[in-house]
């Protein structure tokens, strides 16, 4: 899953703040597959005038445009959650993107939020030695990356200094002394990417702005979907393409790719016939789903299914979420398809899965019917089905979305008191958080890995083990 975060501020200015910087996926409530969209083509729009970026990427990385006036000299003293780095000037906390810590910099004020300001660098007095050369062109313009100048090394190594961070700040929690990270391939690793058009041209979001950058490829992103990106951008010249198509959704398994609208302007309808013309250019982008297989299984996943999105790195997350995990009765909260569901039943005597998505809940049951294993599926809110619960599990195993867990369902697992519970999570901030009600609901926080599933992002994935004391 990818970003949005909730922080609780501190007692400190540079404790108040979790900078963020827009992410390249855009989420979006109306969704058009090709197995939903109707048989009639809808009249094309008129074609929107192109917005061209306002700074070069090197500019926007603060390598150009010296200011009139020398701006403050400052130090990066350290990353923080969201993809800046930390300076502080006159008593002001300065979030400055696309730097290092120890870097000297001169900087002009972008936005002032009065407890903080943010800032863009006009002059490098001093790299870092750590510094790397950028792989993407658009890199420091695109919103999606924040940390391609810095190695991959560096990177994993400092999102799990952030987390140990953000859960002292936000929980008040100290984390395990040691904290295990889990690493893969830096480049070419996501199996699903959004992108944005503005109607003639296919790309990214700029960086805090709604202005489209266009891009040839992604370095993030796997061949299928770059591959499929060069037949979009070529089809996206044809008069037949529907102009008002704003956001396109692309899902690879590495053979197929799924192509998804997400969003249109006016929410207007997409022809079925479109799909069927991309399917032509695109194999599998006329299907409502795909066969993942991974984890020691294949996994259906239909449109609308939540699934993990590095593809270098799903065997090992799923493994390290279960490791030694064991007893008679487990329960998967937020269990999509079943990536971590079908393992724990290889593990426990019973399994049951918890699944608010119509569409996964059902993939699940297909993907544990064709794995020959028995799993009961609740299609609910985690929060409904376990305050209808009674009896308590010995483990429980839950991934949620970036909004945690929330009190209501770290109340009801405290009253149920499993001996173990385990927590996948894609925001430290709610991670953290929930921790707090975990812990001070009866539970000793065991141990924590940091899987990097989004290198040269600020995203991370963690894994949290609370057992009962």
């Amino acid at each position: 899953m990818l970003p949005d975060t909730n922080n609780a501020p501190g007692d400190d200015a540079s404790e108040q703040i979790e900078a963020q910087q827009p992410s390249a996926t855009v989420e979006s409530a109306q969704t058009i597959t090709a197995e939903s969209a109707p048989q009639d083509v809808e009249e094309h729009a008129p074609e929107p005038t192109l917005e061209l970026p306002r700074e070069t990427a090197t500019e926007a990385a603060g390598q150009a445009e010296p200011p009139a006036e020398p701006g403050p000299e400052l130090v990066i003293e350290k990353w923080v959650y969201g993809g800046s780095g930390l300076a502080r000037a006159d008593g002001k906390v300065l979030m400055v993107p696309y730097t290092l810590p120890g870097e000297r910099i001169r900087v002009r004020i972008a936005a002032d939020h009065g407890g903080f300001a943010e800032a863009r660098v006009t002059e490098m007095l001093e790299r870092s030695a750590l510094r790397v050369e950028p792989q993407c062109p658009v890199f420091g313009l695109c919103g999606g990356c924040a940390y391609q100048h810095a190695s991959a090394e560096f990177q994993a190594a400092q999102k799990a200094e952030i987390v140990r961070e953000v859960f002292q700040r936000v929980g008040k929690i100290k984390a395990p002394d040691e904290i295990k990270v889990l690493t893969g391939e830096p480049w070419g690793y996501r199996n699903r990417t959004q992108f944005h058009s503005d109607g003639r041209e296919l790309g990214f979001l700029e960086a805090g702005s709604h202005d489209l950058v266009p891009v040839e490829q992604c370095p993030i992103s796997a061949p299928k979907i770059n591959e499929s990106l060069k037949a979009l951008r070529y089809m996206i010249l044809d008069r037949g393409w529907p102009r008002f198509v704003r956001t396109l959704e692309l899902f690879t398994n590495g053979d197929k790719t799924m192509v998804n609208v997400l969003e249109t302007e006016g929410s207007r309808g997409v022809a079925k016939g479109f799909f069927e013309w991309l399917g032509k250019h695109i194999p599998g982008a006329d299907l409502g789903g795909l066969e993942y297989e991974c984890a020691g299984a294949t996994f259906r996943v239909s449109h609308g299914a939540f699934f993990q999105v590095n593809r270098f790195m799903v065997d090992s997350l799923a493994a390290a979420a279960v490791e030694g995990a064991e007893g008679d009765i487990a329960l998967d909260l937020y269990c999509g398809v079943g990536l971590f569901t079908l393992r724990l039943a290889k593990q426990f005597t019973k399994v049951a899965g918890v699944e608010s998505n119509h569409q996964a809940a059902r993939d699940l049951t297909f993907n544990a019917e064709r794995a020959g294993v028995t799993i009961p599926i609740h299609p609910m809110q985690a929060e409904q089905y376990l305050e209808g619960r009674k009896s308590t599990p010995d483990f429980v195993l839950a991934d949620p979305p970036r909004s945690g867990l929330g009190k209501r369902v770290v109340g009801h697992l405290v009253r149920l008191k499993p001996k173990e519970i385990r927590v996948v999570s894609c925001d430290p901030a709610t991670l953290a958080r929930d921790a707090a009600g975990l812990i001070a609901g009866g539970y000793s926080f065991e141990k924590l890995t940091v899987a990097d599933l989004f290198p040269q992002t600020y995203h991370v994935e963690t894994i949290a083990v609370f057992r009962a004391v």
